[in-house]
């Protein structure tokens, strides 16, 4: 009942007889009606107070939630735009509902291009760059990276923009048809994925292709050959190239292979495939060609460009070439079997005395195989020690006696008997094994030498490898260390070819060498074409003259030969240079070089090599009044 009405229905009953209202009986009235309503009135304060409480509290918290939504949209807005790659967000329309910074940057979009409801073909005639060829035919073919339902709604897409960038899109299409838009700058990585395949299959240093490219472009002309065609493969190698490196430093010999690589690339010409295939290894493959004579002319050309000089500064530098041919079918229809049979001709090439080239014939597998099978065992027999040393004696004349002894290595195999060492010596060195053997003949003569008189010297042969390919300081002091072999009692002989191939590495270990006492010689003095200047870059204690057999024989009866031997004693005499004569036979020989003052000689008219058991027996024996008597033959 509304206050008003309840009001006048308590005025009415309060009403008296007379017609007058009773004042106290209204109150009373009134007092009544407050009093029943008096517990609800308080019930509503509390509840009034309740929810202006609880309304407070929502406030606060409708407030903190306010806040927290405007911190994350912050938060959400900083890592959105600056997300390394692009974003952007389409909705089922294709209309743009959201984008970075990132994706206008590499779109090079505007904020104005990028507001929401641009469609995607707004944005692409805006874009400075058009989607890649093969990115459209794969979405065409429906080519996508997997067969997968899920990657069904995977779609990769490639933008080459103007200024050369590469933009990857990854686009994710959702159920509704709405999508979602990775975009990423990948022109460095493309650039690398294409230079690590470039370099996968050409040599960094020169451009050309490498042995892997190269057997791929094999495999392919030999696919394609036709049945009466002629294909030459050509396999060169730089002769002794190696030493370029040692005497002149690695970055000077990697500028002479790049002036190599292009005298060579001028000589094939386009038409021929030209490749590296390894340090100072190159092959060409020659197709379409009569053979074999265009082959012929190819390597007369390369050999006539090879011959001129390099320049270094004001360094020369001379080049030879070794080249082996194989020409399909004839010698191998199979990349590998040509390959192989051109390596082949090339070996034989360089067996034959490099600056040559050959043609593979049959019979050289058959030789290869051979010479395959002795170095095999020419390894084992570094490690099994099958070598021994003889000892041929050093004369000297002004006291009838012997000085010294030359150590020679022999080769006892266990199959093949005794190797000659004209045999394996030049194997060994090809290989590299002459720096073990080498090694091993210093400690085994030192050790022998030790056992001897101390006025009776040992000559040791060194090897060209040995200087460029090891320590022989250190090899030769370890030798004396061991076997505790005064150095003066060390003869070293080196050959004019060491000096050749190395003179600015070898002379600096000669005079350390020297240093210490040890006596270095020159072996087969006169043999090359500048032994004279030689002499002068080095102070040798000795030159050995090798003698011609035909030579040695005319010293008697030939005038000009007689002058020739008279010259280089005097010659020895005058730079304060012992000389030694070998190849001494006769005794007609041993008298005419007796009366030249020759100082020392060496042949088979004093003695052949003997074993070391022998040399105590030839040390004991007394040259008789007249001159020296040719020892007794060695019993073996």
């Amino acid at each position: 009942m509304k206050a008003e009405a309840l009001f006048w229905q308590q005025c009415t009953q309060a009403v008296t007889d007379d017609g007058s209202i009773d004042a106290q009986r209204l109150m009373d009235f009134v007092i009544a009606t407050y009093r029943v309503h008096e517990s609800d009135y308080d019930e509503i304060e509390r509840s009034a107070e309740t929810l202006l409480r609880e309304n407070h509290v929502l406030r606060g918290n409708i407030s903190a939630l306010s806040q927290a939504f405007d911190g994350q949209k912050k938060l959400f807005e900083i890592i959105l735009n600056n997300l390394p790659l692009g974003l952007s967000v389409f909705d089922a329309e294709q209309r743009l509902t959201l984008s970075n910074i990132r994706f206008r940057q590499l779109f090079d979009l505007t904020d104005e291009d990028v507001t929401a409801g641009a469609t995607i073909a707004d944005l692409t005639a805006k874009m400075r760059g058009t989607e890649s060829a093969s990115a459209k035919l794969r979405r065409r073919t429906g080519r996508h990276s997997s067969a997968t339902a899920r990657s069904s709604r995977l779609r990769r897409r490639e933008w080459l923009m103007d200024d050369g960038r590469i933009i990857q899109s990854m686009v994710t299409i959702l159920s509704d048809g709405s999508n979602i838009s990775i975009h990423a700058d990948i022109t460095e990585d493309r650039r690398a994925a294409e230079r690590i395949t470039y370099l996968a299959h050409h040599d960094p240093l020169t451009g050309l292709p490498n042995r892997i490219h190269f057997r791929e472009q094999v495999d392919a002309t030999l696919t394609e050959r036709r049945p009466d065609q002629q294909i030459a493969l050509v396999h060169l190698n730089l002769d002794r190239f190696k030493s370029i490196n040692n005497t002149m430093g690695v970055s000077v010999g990697d500028k002479i292979l790049q002036q190599v690589t292009e005298r060579i690339r001028a000589s094939a010409g386009s038409e021929n495939t030209l490749a590296r295939l390894g340090s100072d290894e190159f092959a060409i493959l020659q197709a379409g060609k009569q053979q074999p004579w265009n082959v012929t002319a190819l390597v007369e050309r390369i050999r006539r460009e090879l011959s001129e000089p390099f320049l270094h500064g004001e360094k020369r530098v001379e080049l030879s070439v070794s080249m082996g041919i194989a020409i399909a079918p004839d010698d191998g229809k199979e990349t590998d079997i040509l390959l192989k049979n051109a390596g082949v001709a090339l070996s034989h090439a360089k067996a034959d005395g490099r600056k040559q080239e050959r043609f593979f014939a049959s019979e050289m597998e058959a030789q290869m195989q051979l010479r395959h099978a002795l170095e095999a065992d020419l390894r084992a027999a570094v490690g099994n020690e099958e070598f021994e040393l003889h000892y041929q004696p050093l004369y000297d004349l002004s006291q009838r006696r012997i000085c010294g002894f030359e150590a020679l290595i022999r080769w006892n195999h266990p199959v093949r008997g005794r190797v000659p060492p004209m045999d394996f010596i030049p194997l060994a060195e090809e290989v590299g094994l002459i720096v073990d053997i080498g090694r091993w003949v210093l400690r085994r003569a030192c050790n022998d030498a030790a056992q001897w008189p101390q006025d009776i010297k040992v000559a040791v042969n060194v090897s060209a490898i040995q200087f460029s390919s090891s320590d022989l300081t250190r090899d030769v002091g370890e030798a004396l260390a061991a076997s505790a072999l005064s150095p003066s009692r060390l003869e070293l002989e080196i050959t004019e070819s060491v000096l050749m191939e190395n003179l600015s590495e070898v002379l600096p270990i000669l005079h350390a060498l020297k240093e210490r006492g040890i006596r270095i010689s020159m072996d087969d003095f006169g043999t090359g074409y500048s032994s004279l200047s030689y002499l002068s870059s080095f102070p040798f204690d000795k030159i050995k003259i090798k003698i011609d057999k035909s030579f040695v024989n005319d010293i008697v009866d030939n005038r000009e030969a007689h002058a020739i031997m008279h010259a280089i004693i005097l010659l020895g005499d005058a730079l304060g240079m012992r000389v030694t004569v070998e190849g001494v036979e006769t005794a007609a020989q041993l008298a005419l070089l007796e009366y030249e003052e020759c100082d020392e000689i060496q042949g088979y008219h004093i003695s052949p090599p003997r074993p070391a058991h022998d040399v105590p027996y030839l040390l004991s024996l007394s040259p008789k009044n007249g001159g020296m008597m040719r020892l007794p033959e060695a019993k073996h």
